[in-house]
């Protein structure tokens, strides 16, 4: 990992939709192992505190990563979710208890020698992906178990897997992407990723590690910058937010917002 840029340090992935969850239901992130935090950003619970009087509506926003997630109480289905470019809803049972590994943009292709345009928009079962995964967490994982000792296991596991492969990486890949990030997604996607590949080559590379193409990737940058910085209603009116992060116009940013969020932009932030 020495060669490639770090992208935790330059961006966030933030799930905002499950702080807005009712008291009944709750959501926590926790960091893995220092040795994984190169390739995994969090590991996350989706739990029910207590029966529901109803089904739950899950709602996930774009955020340009890879997740595994399962249920503790049938570990033997696990499912892997790839890049989306628009938000995504689940409608969940009346109890659930989802544990959910996030990796960072690029790693899960790079760890695991998968495609990611073949996962892009869509969640499938983990088995016809990873079976190795698959089989691991069936056989590891119990309703039982506390939070401590199911990171115990998610860490041991992806430790011992980067010790066994050979990484493999493009540095021309890793420099456009430093630079879509430190750019906050805002840039002229032909002339600002000069890598020296042509933008079919750097296209192609993008659909294999991100799961979808550079500008698009772009989009959900710039969409989790917006959400990072937490704007105020009087931001929201004003022309100065969408300006700010490449929007022709406001009616533009609502339209895009709304599709990578599924709300418009002043009932996201309430505010």
């Amino acid at each position: 990992m020495k060669n490639l840029i770090d992208i935790r340090n330059l961006y966030t992935p933030i799930q905002p939709t499950v702080s807005q969850s009712a008291k009944s239901v709750s959501y926590a992130e926790r960091l893995p192992d220092i040795q994984l935090q190169p390739y995994i950003y969090c590991y996350w619970e989706l739990k029910t505190n207590h029966k529901l009087n109803e089904p739950f509506n899950y709602k996930v926003v774009a955020d340009g990563c890879i997740d595994i997630f399962f249920d503790l109480n049938q570990p033997e289905e696990s499912f892997v979710m790839g890049f989306c470019k628009k938000y995504t809803e689940f409608e969940l049972e009346d109890r659930f208890h989802y544990v959910g590994i996030r990796f960072l943009p690029t790693m899960f292709p790079a760890l695991f020698k998968i495609n990611a345009i073949d996962l892009s928009n869509r969640s499938q079962n983990l088995d016809a992906v990873v079976p190795q995964i698959a089989k691991f967490i069936y056989n590891n994982f119990s309703a039982h178990q506390t939070e401590y000792q199911v990171k115990l296991r998610l860490d041991k596991y992806f430790l011992n897997h980067i010790k066994e492969i050979n990484l493999e990486y493009d540095n021309r890949l890793y420099h456009a992407i430093d630079i879509i990030l430190k750019n906050f997604g805002v840039l002229n996607i032909e002339k600002d990723l000069d890598v020296g590949l042509s933008t079919r080559q750097l296209r192609r590379l993008f659909e294999f590690y991100i799961g979808d193409t550079q500008k698009t990737f772009s989009q959900v940058v710039r969409f989790q910058n917006i959400l990072k910085a937490k704007p105020s209603s009087q931001s929201l009116k004003q022309n100065k937010l969408f300006l700010d992060n490449g929007y022709y116009d406001q009616a533009h940013f609502i339209k895009n917002f709304k599709n990578l969020y599924g709300v418009t932009p002043n009932k996201a932030f309430g505010r």
